[in-house]
């Protein structure tokens, strides 16, 4: 069985949100979006639902967190090269993400970050397994 992962992201508007993430290259699953979700395909087992604050309230317990105020997770992403962690950051600053952390070079690992609009932070990361 392949297990999925569904991020699922409190925005405060769901176009803004959904451009940005679309404008990453990722797909949009309409099968699984409205008016108040949209379900973003990062690959076949990665998915990224989008929710209005409001629609997000209806799967929590207590408040929903602010990531434009606080760091509410950090959600790393795998690359297949270098030039891809570059390329992700930089569509994601042209969409409306701002940079978060400066790159990261350690080893094998090659490594950038930013957050969406709504704050909510992603790293992209490579690997060279071959020089681990």
């Amino acid at each position: 069985m392949n297990r999925m992962i569904f991020v699922n992201l409190p925005v405060s508007d769901l176009a803004v949100a959904t451009d940005f993430y679309t404008g990453l290259g990722f797909d949009l699953n309409a099968a699984f979006s409205d008016a108040d979700c949209s379900c973003v395909v990062v690959s076949d087992t990665i998915c990224v639902m989008l929710l209005t604050r409001a629609r997000f309230a209806d799967f929590v317990v207590g408040a929903v967190g602010d990531a434009s105020t606080a760091t509410t997770s950090i959600n790393c992403l795998s690359t297949q090269s270098r030039q891809e962690v570059d390329d992700l950051h930089h569509r994601a600053l042209a969409h409306g993400g701002k940079p978060w952390k400066d790159l990261m070079e350690q080893g094998p690992m090659y490594g950038h970050s930013f957050t969406d609009p709504d704050g909510h932070v992603w790293e992209v990361l490579h690997m060279d397994l071959a020089a681990a």
